[in-house]
């Protein structure tokens, strides 16, 4: 199912998508008018082909500085991952339904904007879908094919069955709601995990362990819904009626969120969040956590080989 693939934009999710198309021996032609960003591209795809273990494979990304000079004609698949704004995602849009051919997957790694709004008034719009990464895309497996009123269902299944190819385990997302899936319920659990935080049950440190040392623990091998089989639907539906009417419902970001947004700790970018980040800390940061994403991907590769095949 090897297809020839256009990646419009040239950030860090565009970047790390054509990196994992090109590993896997599609010709992936880049865009991004900004040279600058162009010129540091050759050096990243060289680094992140060497470390997924493929370094001959930088060569099938191509640089482009304009829509038109990407070859439309052989382009299977067309992924936007350009910055979150409506209004340019829907001109970008506009011109991939004039430039690709008709059998092309339009496709936006939007994490804000339902493919429906992207897609509103336009032809073909039964062929647009999002199609949704998790950072770092070379390295998460996830990746959501996200289905608007339009799209057609068939075409949903042909793309992610192209994903498998790429060495991805995609879910359907049939409806077009704010979040999609998987961050529909990332953030039921921050909206917990922030709650408990602002009422002073407990510190963000205790917090982030109460997850990642027991029931996250397990997330590698179950999903929430699986690991209530394991559990007995007995238990966890007692469980449920004692604490859902005392869990978080707040439609608005918590406090203690926005304070820290308010008074710009946004995280490791701004050198303190929740966490203080001097700059030695964060390069052992994001080397602990690339170390510890790659050892899990290690443990369930053959789950991923098995949905592939």
């Amino acid at each position: 199912m090897l297809r020839t693939a256009v990646v419009i934009g040239g950030g860090t999710m565009g970047a790390d998508i054509a990196l994992t198309l090109a590993r896997v021996g599609c010709p992936t032609h880049l865009v991004d008018p900004d040279a600058s960003r162009r010129a540091t591209l050759p050096g990243y795809f060289a680094k992140g082909m060497v470390e997924l273990g493929c370094p001959d494979k930088a060569a099938l990304i191509t640089l482009h500085a304009a829509l038109e000079q990407a070859p439309w004609k052989e382009a299977g698949i067309a992924i936007e991952a350009i910055p979150e704004r409506l209004e340019p995602k829907q001109h970008l849009f506009a011109e991939l339904s004039r430039l690709a051919r008709p059998d092309a997957w339009l496709t936006s790694n939007s994490s804000a904007f339902p493919i429906s709004h992207i897609a509103a008034g336009l032809p073909g719009r039964e062929r647009m879908f999002g199609l949704h990464y998790f950072m770092p895309a070379q390295w998460v497996p996830l990746v959501e094919v996200v289905c608007g009123a339009d799209s057609d269902p068939a075409m949903a299944q042909s793309l992610a069955a192209f994903m498998r190819f790429t060495g991805k385990r995609p879910v359907v997302v049939k409806k077009d709601l704010p979040g999609f899936l998987a961050n529909r319920l990332q953030h039921a659990l921050a909206r917990e995990a922030f709650a408990l935080v602002e009422a002073g049950v407990a510190s963000p440190e205790d917090v982030d362990a109460a997850v990642r040392f027991s029931f996250g623990f397990r997330f590698i091998a179950v999903g929430p819904i699986l690991q209530r089989d394991h559990a007995g639907l007995d238990v966890h539906c007692a469980a449920a009626a004692t604490m859902y009417p005392d869990l978080a419902d707040d439609k608005v970001p918590s406090k203690v969120l926005r304070d820290h947004v308010a008074a710009g700790h946004l995280g490791i970018k701004a050198g303190r969040g929740f966490y203080d980040w001097p700059p030695e800390k964060i390069v052992a940061e994001k080397a602990r956590y690339d170390r510890l994403l790659r050892a899990a991907l290690e443990l369930i590769k053959d789950e991923l080989h098995e949905v592939r095949s």
